[in-house]
């Protein structure tokens, strides 16, 4: 009984430790946004304040990457509900030869590391010559935005009893009032999980982004540069935090859309 006990305390201990090193980095970048030291992160701070997130509201330089990042991840994601969508339909309904090889095709873009799809696009748009845009940034995201959409929609379609698309031929429906009243009432809660979670994983990009943004920044990038810069640090932590909350709010939500199933996909990046 002892030894029982002395290993439920052990396991509880290594438990905290090890969400201690998960989240306790976060938890940091909030402490440092109230900090009243601008240049250094010493710890304990010097004193605490709300001022940095007025100094944030006001910096002009923040507003024009947060509006494309936002555009490029309403883009992206967009992109992927539609396209992950078809090519899971056309995954779960269809049997054919070369079919497992393909899946592994379609979800090869996540499952690699982000610096060799940056390279491979910024080569191919090189090839092609097109000029950096929002538009190969958004195609950059595209990559993997899809394979969440499509894990999360090919998972719920093969939940799904073709009888139920011979029943609905069978009464009457046709093609487009399937999709409405028996496909999409079916699918829904997957597919906004999936792009709930491409919108996240899409907003705080970095790496895809490097390679494909060339003289525009998105927030994440910008952030990254104003850590090299001595001065008004904490403004910083103040924009991690609206990060962190647009990406934590729609990562939880889908979370609790399908935390009963097994349709959630895609934390590869």
């Amino acid at each position: 009984m002892h030894s029982e006990a002395r290993a439920s305390t052990g396991l509880k201990i290594g438990a905290v430790a090890g969400l201690l090193f998960l989240h306790l980095p976060i938890l940091l970048i909030f402490l440092y946004a109230f900090t009243t030291e601008e240049r250094t992160y010493q710890f304990p701070p010097p004193g605490l304040t709300t001022e940095w997130f007025a100094v944030a509201w006001h910096r002009e330089d923040i507003w024009p990457p947060l509006y494309l990042s936002l555009k490029v991840a309403a883009v992206s994601t967009a992109l992927a509900m539609i396209l992950g969508t078809l090519i899971a339909a056309a995954m779960a309904r269809s049997r054919f030869f070369g079919r497992e090889q393909i899946a592994l095709l379609i979800i090869l873009p996540i499952a690699l590391p982000g610096v060799i799809t940056g390279m491979s696009l910024r080569s191919a748009f090189a090839v092609m010559d097109i000029p950096f845009s929002t538009f190969t940034i958004v195609l950059g995201h595209a990559t993997f935005c899809i394979v969440i959409v499509y894990n999360n929609a090919v998972a719920r379609f093969r939940r799904l009893s073709g009888a139920v698309f011979e029943a609905s031929a069978d009464l009457g429906a046709n093609g487009f009032q399937t999709l409405r009243y028996v496909l999409l009432p079916n699918l829904g809660s997957a597919l906004l999980a999936g792009g709930m979670l491409a919108f996240a994983l899409s907003f705080d990009e970095v790496i895809v982004t490097t390679f494909t943004a060339g003289q525009q920044s998105t927030l994440p990038i910008w952030m990254l540069n104003e850590l090299v810069r001595p001065r008004q640090r904490p403004v910083t932590n103040v924009v991690a935090i609206v990060v962190f909350a647009t990406t934590f709010v729609p990562i939880l939500l889908a979370y609790y859309l399908t935390r009963g199933g097994s349709e959630t996909a895609g934390g590869g990046k």
